[in-house]
């Protein structure tokens, strides 16, 4: 029989291969940026299609092969010039690896991955002009794996990146990646968006067992190799809708399966590295799971297909002193307990899986904040008004 793999806000998905390579790039000067507003219009003509008809024709894409060619070579100027490579050191000056991260201010802010630089003492950022500077590490956040550090460096010698609204992102719209893999600095590679609100797990246990998760992972084909880690994906506009984090593969190397983290996410947890040091979440205490089988919802007796069905409630959590319910009922499938709350919606936004409800609990919500769930129970609806708390 198949056992139930419970979690605690969190979802064990995706085995990963994390993504930290040791080697000293060669660095490269490039070219003079050039200005994105010079692009010839029209690069891509998009196809026409009805909004909201699935059944209308979709016509031809017009595309320009010389001008397309213009396009990502104007974009690497513009982008590369702010991407850095990042090689951390332990304390008796032996290194460690090597990663990527991106400038996002004129204060000298530096995005990148916290496995990247974990176990880390002194580090080292070197720029695309071959300027070479130490970094201070300000904070880190290891569920979502990201951290940030800061150089001393004068604001114009710094070419900065826009994060951009990873709420607009799409599924197959054009991206690219710079990093470093394998030790080769400003690296390009170029892809599409393969799927949207993926959830990793992390190395942060949670209380009674199981990982937290990071919500709103962006999949991506771009190929990501080792000393990606940290790098930004990009838009044709040039801004950042991701930080690479992470890559599915049996082999260690790229399988067509990258993963990064959301820059609304950025937008949220970056601040307050920056300012504290650290992020906390806010909490809900809830284990749940976002891959029930049909067997297994009919054994639940759940009456839809979409949701978050409770397995458990952690003991004095929020969502326990406020009257949620846990599945206590034994089923026809070992290991899975009925009689558990469905939620559906979280302040009045439905959510059809955990992945949903997790990033708007990350993205949209904050400690101490009062959140109305929208639960099925037994047939009814009903809501609940849960205030979280700060996450164990």
């Amino acid at each position: 029989m198949k056992a139930l793999r419970p979690i605690l806000i969190a979802a064990t998905l995706l085995a990963l291969a994390a993504l930290a390579c040791s080697g000293v790039p060669q660095l490269i000067a490039p070219p003079t940026a050039v200005p994105l507003s010079t692009l010839p219009p029209a690069v891509i003509a998009p196809p026409t299609v009805a909004p909201g008809d699935p059944t209308a024709p979709i016509q031809p894409v017009t595309l320009d092969p010389a001008a397309e060619q213009q396009l990502y070579i104007d974009l690497y100027r513009r982008v590369n010039p702010a991407v850095v490579a990042i090689l951390v050191f332990q304390a008796d000056g032996i290194e460690m690896g090597l990663g990527t991260g991106f400038v996002i201010d004129k204060e000298g802010h530096i995005v990148t991955n916290n496995h990247v630089v974990e176990g880390g003492r002194e580090f080292e950022v070197d720029f695309a002009t071959g300027l070479k500077v130490r970094a201070e590490l300000l904070g880190t956040d290891p569920t979502s794996d990201l951290a940030v550090l800061q150089v001393n460096v004068h604001p114009d010698q710094l070419s900065v990146l826009p994060l951009g609204d990873s709420d607009q992102v799409q599924v197959g719209q054009r991206v690219i990646a710079i990093g470093n893999p394998f030790g080769l600095s400003g690296t390009m590679t170029v892809g599409i968006v393969s799927g949207l609100d993926r959830t990793l797990s992390s190395d942060v246990t949670a209380p009674g067992g199981g990982s937290f998760s990071a919500p709103d992972i962006i999949q991506t084909d771009a190929a990501i190799n080792p000393g990606n880690s940290g790098g930004p994906l990009v838009n044709l506009n040039g801004e950042v809708i991701g930080v690479n984090k992470a890559i599915e593969s049996e082999t260690g190397v790229n399988s067509g399966v990258g993963f990064s983290i959301a820059s609304n996410t950025v937008k949220k947890i970056v601040p307050a590295l920056i300012e504290d040091g650290k992020y906390v979440y806010p909490y809900l205490g809830i284990s749940s799971t976002d891959d029930l089988t049909l067997a297994e919802i009919e054994a639940l007796d759940l009456p839809r297909t979409t949701g978050v069905y409770v397995t458990s409630v952690s003991d004095g959590g929020p969502a326990g002193e406020a009257g949620l319910r846990g599945g206590t009922q034994p089923t026809s499938i070992e290991g899975l307990r009925g009689g558990g709350d469905l939620i559906i919606a979280i302040d009045g936004k439905e959510v059809k899986t955990f992945a949903e409800m997790l990033s708007y609990l990350v993205n949209e919500t904050s400690v101490g904040q009062t959140v109305t769930l929208t639960i099925l129970r037994d047939g009814d609806q009903q809501d609940i008004k849960v205030i979280l708390g700060a996450r164990p």
